[in-house]
């Protein structure tokens, strides 16, 4: 039975990782209001070289278990360095653009493809955002706070480094 649903599993386990990278192969223009997406309990799951997966964002207050009804599409990457992703990862743009965090993920296409729920401040697509196919995405560990202390940073993209504002 799955350790985070009896309870033995709790939250992201403290590690230290490697950088998860994926370029995407399409940018999506896509909402939905009512989309239903269900968060597994899991804090991580592995991803492989040369897989494909959907990548999600949302404004909503979500996390693992929880229920994702207000979507926008982000695109479709392809996995150049596999590793796993983990709730709280930082999500990298092209030039540094911070899009968002981890904030958890949907079996609802498996085995096709899993769906990274990532939380953001501004629910923007991946065409609003600017993005091309071939960018590059890039999944890290929270930046250290300045006191040394470790935390998911807070969720959002940073307005001012869009393309055209």
């Amino acid at each position: 039975m799955d350790p985070y649903a009896r309870g033995i599993a709790r939250g992201r386990p403290p590690c230290r990782k490697a950088d998860v990278q994926a370029r995407l192969v399409v940018v999506l223009d896509t909402r939905r209001e009512a989309r239903g997406l269900e968060l597994i309990a899991p804090y991580t799951r592995a991803v492989k070289r040369y897989d494909v997966h959907e990548f999600i964002l949302t404004d909503e207050a979500a996390g693992p278990g929880g229920t994702v009804r207000r979507v926008c599409g982000l695109g479709f990457a392809e996995v150049s360095r596999g590793g796993v992703l983990m709730v709280g990862d930082e999500v990298l743009g092209p030039g540094a653009l911070r899009i968002g965090t981890v904030a958890g993920f949907d079996l609802s296409h498996d085995p096709n493809h899993l769906n990274v729920v990532i939380h953001v401040d501004r629910p923007l697509t991946g065409m609003e955002l600017g993005l091309c196919p071939g960018d590059l995405l890039v999944f890290r560990e929270p930046e250290p706070l300045p006191e040394g202390g470790r935390g998911a940073p807070g969720p959002g993209v940073d307005a001012s480094s869009l393309p055209g504002r």
